[in-house]
């Protein structure tokens, strides 16, 4: 008999923003697994009576494997991410592994949503994504830069507002000043944008400037840089992006 695999998105990381879902999911699982930081983000959720297997960051294929095989002997297993698992989380891996595996040997497998980085930031912001938008991960350790430029390039042609995500790190420090200076070959100056730090958690920040006084040094791993387009708007303490392409505020 097989299992159920959960792959579940923990939220942005608050208690306030998960889902119910999420959190019944969590507690009904006989084996959560995930990073030791998400581990310890639903630690309230688990207890002595469940198997709970972190690890690192790097390990992503790994522990998709691990999940699916737990499942696939019998477990009810929940694999854990933070926001969405399905928004540059666990879930394409192991909905992949999964999918491999025969068909007598395959869990059932179902994605728990979870509020992403982007609506989480857009939230704290006002309404920046209130019409079309894109999100875009500045890392490049799954993607070559030159990659990641040409649909950023694309993205500006388009006048869509931009989430970043994993905009600058120690590792890579440089990325997010490109950005930048790309973005200013399509937008003008005073185009808004809001920097969002640590949504939902402990030591939230959250900062309005524009593209031309964008400071990339202000920008971390668990900020998300939200970059407007010709409609969107500062209003007050609001960055607000107008419903339609025809009536911008």
């Amino acid at each position: 008999m097989t299992g159920a695999l959960s792959i579940v998105g923990l939220g942005p990381g608050g208690h306030a923003h998960r889902t119910q879902a999420a959190q019944d999911a969590v507690r009904d699982a006989q084996i959560v697994l995930g990073y030791h930081g998400y581990l310890a983000a639903c630690a309230d959720l688990t207890g002595p009576h469940q198997s709970l297997m972190p690890s690192e960051i790097g390990a992503e294929q790994q522990r998709a494997e691990d999940a699916v095989r737990a499942a696939a002997d019998g477990a009810r297993v929940a694999l854990v991410s933070s926001g969405d698992a399905g928004i540059y989380g666990m879930a394409s891996l192991a909905l992949s592994t999964a999918a491999a595996l025969p068909p007598a040997r395959r869990p059932s497998v179902r994605v728990v949503p979870g509020i992403t980085a982007a609506v989480a930031a857009g939230a704290l912001l006002g309404a920046p994504l209130a019409r079309d938008f894109a999100c875009l991960t500045l890392s490049d350790l799954l993607a070559p830069w030159d990659a990641v430029e040409a649909r950023l390039r694309a993205v500006a042609a388009a006048d869509l507002v931009l989430a970043l995500y994993n905009p600058r790190s120690r590792g890579r420090p440089w990325q997010l000043r490109r950005t930048r200076d790309v973005l200013a070959e399509y937008r003008p100056d005073d185009t808004p944008v809001g920097l969002v730090t640590d949504a939902g958690r402990d030591g939230e920040q959250v900062e309005l400037t524009t593209l031309a006084a964008l400071d990339p040094d202000r920008a971390g791993m668990h900020t998300v840089v939200i970059v407007g387009a010709a409609g969107t708007s500062r209003l007050g303490d609001w960055l607000v992006t107008a419903r339609s392409l025809s009536a911008p505020l």
